[in-house]
């Protein structure tokens, strides 16, 4: 499985950005999808995940602004993110979870910032 990650930009805070993740390979093993991030000094947190049945979970810094969605027929995971705080600055990496293994993609980084 790769995965192609991208949407990453600066933004004002109170902006929004849609991050995407496309994923090819052995696309049908993929269970979970998600999203994890990374600032600068911290550790990798999670974001969201996403089940391949549709079930979605987010980190209480994410919940009512950050919405994961996926399009199984584009292969692709997206994260919309609304109302944008600095403390959102990271590098957001998208992962895919088969049994077999975990996959990650490059990494695409979110600046919040005036």
């Amino acid at each position: 499985v790769q995965l192609q990650a991208s949407g990453g930009g600066l933004v004002q805070p109170g902006g929004s950005l849609r991050l995407s993740c496309a994923a090819s390979g052995r696309i049908f093993s993929i269970n979970t999808l998600g999203w994890y991030r990374q600032a600068p000094g911290k550790q990798r947190e999670l974001v969201a995940v996403i089940t391949s049945g549709g079930s979605t979970s987010y980190a209480d810094s994410a919940k009512g602004r950050f919405t994961i969605s996926r399009d199984n027929a584009k292969n692709t995971v997206y994260l919309q993110m609304n109302s944008l705080k600095p403390e959102d600055t990271a590098v957001y990496y998208c992962y895919a979870d088969t049994i077999a293994s975990t996959y990650w993609g490059q990494g695409t980084l979110v600046t919040v910032s005036s």
